[in-house]
């Protein structure tokens, strides 16, 4: 290969790069200015680690690798909730939220897969209400732990993560051109 081939390839790859980088950050910027649930950082971070996402040329490439990252999320909690449920010592009070918990986050992973056919198949009204769907889980399952006195949620980190994985495919749906 001579040298201005290589060249060529070096240069189209670090455009390649940088230009994923731009619609990352471009998109990030936008969701978390339109979104007080949204932090900037975690939105980029949540991509700049990921293979496909550092080839994503626009924001619909984006919204599928969330939906991607917000379904492993849901395989990754359900497997801490069965871990947390394997302790015979658990509180009854806690074991109930924790089943439940279960039980959101399965119909959870069911409504962003629906919500992923949504919206490969351009329908973007129903795609947007399976996610808003799944936004249920997150949320239910942190409040619950809080409506008896003296218990915290141990998946509160995991909550918030997901539930804000959640709200920036919703915003990065808004910016899809439609």
């Amino acid at each position: 290969m001579n040298k201005c081939h290589l060249f060529s390839l070096v240069f189209f790859y670090f455009l390649l790069v940088s230009v994923s980088s731009d619609v990352i950050h471009d998109s990030c910027d936008k969701a978390a200015k339109g979104d007080p649930n949204i932090k900037f950082d975690f939105c980029v971070s949540s991509f700049e680690g990921n293979p496909k996402a550092k080839t994503a040329t626009g924001v619909a490439d984006l919204v599928k690798v969330a939906i991607e990252t917000a379904m492993a999320n849901v395989t990754s909690i359900s497997s801490i909730i069965s871990k947390l449920l394997d302790n015979k010592t658990l509180d009854t009070y806690a074991r109930n939220c924790l089943e439940d918990c279960s039980e959101l986050y399965s119909g959870a992973g069911s409504s962003i897969q629906s919500g992923g056919k949504a919206f490969e198949g351009k329908d973007y009204g129903t795609a947007n209400a399976e996610i808003s769907s799944a936004m249920d889980a997150p949320d239910t399952c942190e409040e619950q732990f809080k409506e008896k006195k003296g218990f915290v949620s141990p998946l509160t980190k995991e909550n918030n993560n997901f539930f804000q994985l959640l709200a920036i495919i919703l915003s990065f749906m808004n910016l899809v051109p439609k």
